[in-house]
């Protein structure tokens, strides 16, 4: 028996096979790129790095292409012996809590939230479409980046806006990267040997989108990103917490229609408007060789995130780890040492040696001195949405 995962974006998809006959073992990865581009990529990672270059129309060529790789070397026949398809969706609103079998009114739920998330769920719903079409009685499950964080109190995700306003347009937080917070909870509490219930965490999920989430009793209490994903941390090419009055100052001195107030935001702020680049690596390269303002954004990126830290340690008063995860997160050991360098006065204490050794994995990185474990997990999003999506079958008895 084999699960289906897909993430499917505007312009490309990614995908995982995995076998759940017994227990979740993954068979194969890929991903098409470039989609209604002249020239598209379809890549599949098995025993070697396949890549064939074609155009890719829409999405269900790209899916029928993905098929052709996965039959060509035995992994998949049709999409019609999969028992089931999960399908990551970034906005679910304050409606879905939990993974969802799809049909046609979640369908028009998902796309009733477009205003909400214009960049993701048109994307998102293409790809639960194609399949669908494909392989009309497989069950599709959706997996909501927001479920996770619909345990936050109202006194957390309640705006300061006039209630009527919030409540006619739905106005309020609800945070992003469940998938991945969700699954650092559930790591990390392996590593602490706890139950999740007992696990008193901050996550961070550090990649060129960027967020920290403070989880009580294994549940999210508080999250830094808001209604959408600009909230928060600086991230690569957002800027996370901004006065909201230099907007009406930009509109107005500026003259600046929504448009390019959008593109401001979500493309041209954060690390790449601090020094001109999203790349980490490419930072701490010019900030070794004196870079001024490749060292500023770096100081500010880390600046942001013992912010939100220490916010949370007072939210959740005690804390059992601060877990570093995502693409930085993860491989930038520079960025975890100068995030708890000025933090043991809060019981964070970092071991230099641990931290400069890891490669991947999950493994705790504090020293013996430190009241608040530390922990480097290597985040699995595809993996989370096989464990949730095999859960859901097995309550509906879509398999044994």
């Amino acid at each position: 028996m084999k699960l289906f995962v897909l993430n499917s974006g505007s312009s490309s998809l990614k995908y995982t096979l995995y076998d759940i006959r017994d227990g979740i073992c993954e068979i194969v990865s890929g991903m098409a790129e470039r989609i209604g581009e002249k020239e598209g990529a379809v890549t599949l990672f098995h025993e070697g790095k396949e890549v064939v270059l074609t155009h890719i129309a829409d999405h269900h060529t790209a899916l029928q292409l993905v098929l052709g790789q996965l039959r060509g070397h035995g992994y998949l026949k049709s999409f019609s012996d999969l028992a089931g398809c999960a399908h990551r969706v970034v906005h679910g609103g304050a409606k879905f809590t939990a993974p969802t079998l799809i049909d046609r009114e979640v369908l028009e739920t998902i796309k009733s939230l477009i205003p909400l998330a214009p960049l993701h769920n048109p994307a998102n719903l293409e790809g639960i479409k194609t399949l669908i079409k494909l392989s009309p009685g497989t069950p599709q499950i959706a997996l909501f980046d927001t479920a996770f964080h619909q345990s936050m109190p109202e006194v957390a995700y309640r705006y300061a806006l006039p209630e009527a306003m919030s409540l006619e347009l739905d106005i309020r937080r609800y945070g992003f990267h469940g998938l991945s917070h969700h699954y650092l909870r559930d790591e990390a509490a392996k590593l602490l040997g706890k139950e999740t219930t007992q696990s008193n965490l901050i996550t961070l999920h550090l990649g060129n989108g960027a967020s920290v989430t403070a989880i009580k009793a294994g549940k999210s209490v508080d999250t830094s990103m808001g209604f959408t994903p600009l909230e928060g941390l600086v991230m690569g090419t957002r800027p996370g917490d901004v006065d909201a009055g230099i907007l009406l100052y930009l509109l107005e001195e500026k003259s600046l229609d929504a448009a390019v107030l959008d593109r401001l935001l979500n493309h041209e702020s954060g690390l790449k408007g601090l020094c001109h680049t999203n790349d980490m690596r490419e930072i701490l390269a010019r900030k070794a060789q004196g870079d001024a303002k490749a060292a500023l954004a770096f100081e500010i990126f880390c600046y942001r995130i013992r912010k939100y830290i220490g916010a949370y340690m007072a939210i959740l008063g005690s804390v059992d780890a601060v877990v570093f995860a995502g693409g930085i997160g993860e491989h930038s050991a520079e960025v975890r040492e100068r995030v708890c360098a000025e933090m043991s006065h809060l019981g964070l204490v970092l071991d230099e040696v641990k931290n400069r050794a890891f490669t991947k994995g999950a493994q705790m990185v504090h020293s013996p001195q430190s009241k608040v474990k530390i922990a480097v997990v290597q985040t699995d999003e595809a993996l989370q949405m096989a464990r949730e999506s095999v859960r859901l079958l097995k309550e509906f008895k879509k398999i044994v």
